[in-house]
């Protein structure tokens, strides 16, 4: 932190690597537009810099500059010319700093000469202006459309050539026979693919006295053992049914007479060996 040489005489963090000086933002814009300006502690830790372009290599003081709210300085026509490559679609939050990836548009809210000089300048563009909220201008930057020459008129009679077919797709596969002293003829899917290797998958031989073995399990069982599975899909819910019910009511008989074992055996229960019940002899 420092005071700025210029007359205002004010307080800034901002350093000037090329003429190594404390500037503000009014010196900056005024008297320091294409220098390299970064914070005074970034110029204590590297005071390496490099006065070139970010995205052409070249010189900055060989074009018109401009400055973005990072401080990152690009050449006009390179920073307007990257800006036009992006998608025609692109939000203006997808503007950012080619650099460091800083806004590119200064918010409305913000004031001060960097964001001033910025907005007075993106205002010449007609890719800047719609991130400004303001309508839209010919752009006189863009390249011109190559001009079409129209076809002569050859009138009414004339000639029409049809148009050429499209290319034919390439065939899966071709088989070319080489004969002695033969031309080479080429058929297109003539043959069929075949693994690789050139051999075709064995199968086993299909005998007549085999196929009784590999019959249904369901086939050797005699005509009054074998169950129809149709039959028995309709069943499973009644059976089910029935087995629950009887699982019940036997769990029911096995607790009763296991509470009668009990009270039985109970010598509570019994009444001579009550104090209180007198039985008459």
């Amino acid at each position: 932190m420092g005071l700025c040489k210029c007359p205002k005489r004010r307080v800034t963090t901002l350093f000037c690597f090329e003429h190594r000086v404390n500037v503000c933002e009014s010196c900056l814009v005024s008297a320091h537009p294409k220098c390299i300006v970064r914070s005074y502690l970034q110029w204590l830790q590297d005071s390496d810099y490099s006065p070139q372009c970010p995205l052409c290599q070249a010189p900055l003081g060989d074009r018109d500059t401009v400055r973005l709210l990072c401080y990152d300085v690009f050449h006009w026509p390179c920073l307007s010319g990257w800006a036009r490559a992006l998608p025609p679609r692109t939000a203006p939050a997808g503007h950012r700093c080619p650099q460091c990836g800083g806004a590119l548009f200064p918010p409305p809210n913000l004031q001060g000469p960097v964001a001033e000089a910025l907005r007075a300048r993106l205002r010449t563009a007609a890719w800047a202006r719609p991130g400004l909220g303001l309508p839209l201008i010919e752009d006189s930057e863009a390249p011109p459309e190559p001009e079409t020459c129209p076809e002569p008129d050859r009138g009414w009679d004339a000639p029409v050539t049809p148009p050429e077919p499209p290319p034919s797709s390439p065939s899966p596969h071709a088989v070319v026979h080489m004969g002695g002293g033969e031309t080479p003829t080429l058929h297109v899917g003539s043959a069929p693919r075949k693994p690789l290797g050139g051999r075709e998958p064995w199968s086993p031989p299909d005998h007549e006295e085999e196929k009784k073995y590999r019959r249904k399990p369901r086939a050797w069982l005699p005509p009054g053992f074998r169950c129809r599975p149709r039959a028995l899909s309709q069943r499973p819910l009644l059976a089910l049914c029935l087995g629950g019910a009887a699982a019940f009511a036997l769990l029911l008989i096995l607790l009763a007479s296991l509470a009668r074992g009990v009270a039985d055996a109970d010598p509570a229960l019994e009444p001579l060996n009550n104090p209180h019940v007198r039985v008459g002899h």
